[in-house]
């Protein structure tokens, strides 16, 4: 039997699996910490708000940027090595901009964030590519997925709670990396060890850009770049329309985001083997995205609480199906040399695809209504749910 393939309950004992899930966690944190505390930040440092928002989203491009080139390093230097200074330099980056006097050198230091949060993302998921294989990678990188939901919710809260006292303060959290870096490398040595994939066909692997030029990669890539801007969408643009259209307070407004997350963890636990073993990967992403898209097409019509706690949790449900499925998807078209490197061009994708969602759905909503936004969101992913499964 496969040393890869644990029993699911005993994931959660595997120390080194848990090291990294926090980690992935900071990818979050980037943005979600300066969010909150955005209003004060501008006031105390005399920014314009036009240029002083862009403070929470300049991170996106850089990670976009960074996160392939260190997909590529990852698999000449290993994976743990990199995750490690990566995590080391984004605690001192992170905190160094609780110093600032300025605005542009905060925005350096954002964008370094962003660089070093590419970092973690292409050694943190070249390592599960490495070390699971089958239902349980999948298993996993649904955790993931349930993770970073769940940060989205946690971070912005100690942000906003610290940001409370002092502005400043509220980059101390960025010191988390140090903590993690500290985790990771005691469970790399002490924790449960699962073999990694030895490449046993004759001759070298394909070229890196030979795989990523293929067809079946770049199908794989554009998906992660559409759906990632439509998941934006629900985080940017349901808010607002809960706010505008119901006058939602803040505590609702995060109920209704948080239990997003409760869809992601129950599709993440019971429904993503079955689902993969039924459908395929593909298959799997094209049900996920007609959930997101049917459910967004609903939104406008809500108005009652009950039906939006619905939608958010099948929403997340969605969202758990279709992005570890894809991230698998992609690691099976990779020779094991390569995952860390194809891994991490799909994770430059994604954060791509939260850069570019805001000021194209920032068009639509310019020129039309929010219940336009959330039409055009759900054509996409329901255009490419159908694409998909044709595909199959």
């Amino acid at each position: 039997m496969d040393k890869s393939l644990h029993p699911h309950p005993r994931l959660w004992q595997d120390s080194r699996l848990l090291s990294i899930l926090a980690s992935a966690s900071l990818m979050v944190m980037a943005g979600a910490v300066i969010a909150p505390i955005l209003p004060a930040v501008i006031t105390d440092l005399g920014i314009e708000p036009s240029r002083g928002t862009s403070l929470v989203s300049l991170h996106f491009l850089t990670v976009a940027i960074a996160t392939p080139l260190f997909g590529i390093l990852a698999d000449r230097v290993g994976q743990q090595r990199l995750l490690l200074v990566a995590l080391v330099t984004y605690a001192i980056v992170g905190m160094a901009g609780g110093l600032v006097q300025e605005i542009w050198p905060l925005y350096v230091l954002r964008a370094l964030l962003g660089i070093a949060s590419g970092g973690i993302a292409a050694a943190g998921l070249g390592l599960i590519g490495k070390l699971y294989q089958g239902d349980t990678r999948t298993q996993v990188i649904g955790y993931v997925s349930t993770t970073l939901t769940l940060a989205n919710i946690v971070y912005p809260l100690l942000g906003g709670l610290i940001g409370m006292i002092n502005w400043r303060w509220a980059f101390g959290l960025y010191g988390l990396g140090l903590v993690f870096a500290v985790w990771v490398r005691v469970s790399g040595r002490s924790g449960r060890r699962v073999e990694p994939i030895v490449n046993t066909a004759a001759g070298p692997p394909p070229p890196f850009k030979k795989l990523i030029t293929q067809w079946p990669t770049l199908r794989l890539l554009l998906s992660l770049i559409l759906t990632t801007g439509t998941v934006y969408a629900m985080i940017a643009y349901f808010p607002l329309y809960l706010k505008t259209t119901l006058a939602a307070g803040t505590p609702m407004i995060g109920g209704m985001l948080a239990i997003q997350a409760v869809g992601a963890a129950l599709i993440s636990a019971i429904g993503i083997r079955p689902l993969g073993r039924r459908f395929g990967n593909l298959g799997s992403v094209g049900l996920g995205l007609g959930l997101m898209g049917g459910l967004l097409i609903l939104i406008p019509s809500l108005n009652q609480w009950w039906a939006i706690a619905l939608v958010s949790i099948g929403f997340g449900m969605g969202v758990g199906i279709v992005m570890p499925n894809l991230y698998d998807a992609l690691a099976k078209v990779a020779p094991p040399e390569l995952q860390s490197s194809i891994l991490a061009a799909g994770t430059g994708s994604g954060f791509l695809g939260q850069f570019l969602s805001p000021i194209v759905l920032g068009i639509v909503l310019a020129h039309s209504s929010l219940a336009t936004v959330f039409y055009v969101a759900a054509a996409i992913d329901l255009g490419l749910g159908i694409l998909l499964l044709a595909s199959r």
